[in-house]
């Protein structure tokens, strides 16, 4: 655990978690929920949940229902009607062509060996992270080839941002992402394009998650900008990792937590957090006492209530 934390009492608080259809919870995914949670209470704020079901291939039926059951049985419930991404493609179009009258937008015929090769020849080995968009499409697609993607403009310049864990950020988006997919050819949207949208949408002022996702808060800091959202809070936490070193995930075959015995998983989950046990008695004296930690922890002055 860091230090020293960002105090974050400005405005009134909503937070989120945000899991994709693509299995059950599992050690990993449970410990981005259990923080998101205990942030959203400490601050006596709201705690939203919004199922991202918008990659429609990797979905796996049923795996909705799981996770919220799976988070009904650890005693967190959403404080809104649960979202899925899947209901607000009208308004992923709005913005998408609110961007491209802007001129902001451009199709691209680029493979990801064509992508490849260019940061080679360009860089002479690949970088580590991402491979930079070079920018090949700016100008028009190549005679003869059809798109593939459709790309945002992204402007020069350095993003930077407060991390409530991990502290001053900052990232050159142009040289280490380049112009970012907003749209694939099948039309399925982005997940960089719709995050931006569905937490302005909802209201959200701090998103809590894992620190995978940190190197992705710079582009979406951007493109809120751009559309003139709201800027938001971030916390990024450790992610667990498996033996081999590998995060855990479901892509990965991380086993679904057993939401059966709720006291000994939220337990666990607070532990992989950083934090001692303190001997909860059941999952109320759980919540309890790790919400008043967590305060003290996060040096956090708990909003009045309404």
């Amino acid at each position: 655990m860091p230090d020293v934390f960002q105090d974050v009492n400005s405005v009134k608080y909503v937070g989120r978690f945000a899991p994709s259809p693509s299995g059950p919870l599992h050690e990993g995914s449970l410990v981005a929920a259990l923080a998101s949670y205990l942030d959203a209470r400490a601050h006596r704020g709201q705690w939203l949940i919004r199922i991202e079901d918008l990659d429609v291939p990797r979905n796996m039926p049923g795996a909705d229902r799981m996770i919220l059951q799976q988070l009904q049985q650890l005693g967190m419930y959403s404080d809104q009607p649960v979202l899925y991404q899947t209901s607000r493609l009208e308004a992923y179009q709005q913005a998408f062509d609110e961007l491209d009258r802007r001129g902001l937008i451009y199709p691209c015929c680029c493979t990801r060996r064509e992508i490849a090769d260019s940061v080679l020849e360009r860089h002479g080995k690949f970088p580590q992270g991402e491979r930079p968009y070079p920018g090949t499409c700016r100008n028009g697609l190549k005679a003869g080839r059809a798109a593939l993607s459709w790309r945002i403009k992204v402007s020069q310049g350095v993003a930077c941002f407060e991390d409530r864990w991990y502290g001053s950020q900052s990232q050159d988006v142009q040289a280490v992402v380049g112009d970012f997919v907003l749209r694939r050819a099948d039309g399925m949207w982005a997940y960089q394009f719709a995050v931006v949208l569905d937490d302005a949408w909802q209201g959200v002022t701090d998103v809590v998650r894992g620190s995978d996702l940190l190197g992705s808060t710079a582009r979406q800091i951007m493109l809120g900008e751009l559309l003139g959202l709201p800027k938001l809070r971030y916390m990024h936490i450790p992610v667990l990792i498996d033996a081999s070193g590998r995060k855990l995930s479901k892509q990965n075959g991380a086993p679904a937590v057993d939401s059966s015995r709720p006291l000994e998983v939220l337990e666990k989950a607070w532990r992989n957090l950083g934090f001692e046990s303190f001997g909860a008695k059941d999952v109320e004296g759980f919540y309890a006492g790790a919400i008043e930690r967590w305060s003290k922890a996060m040096h956090i002055f708990r909003l009045a209530p309404d």
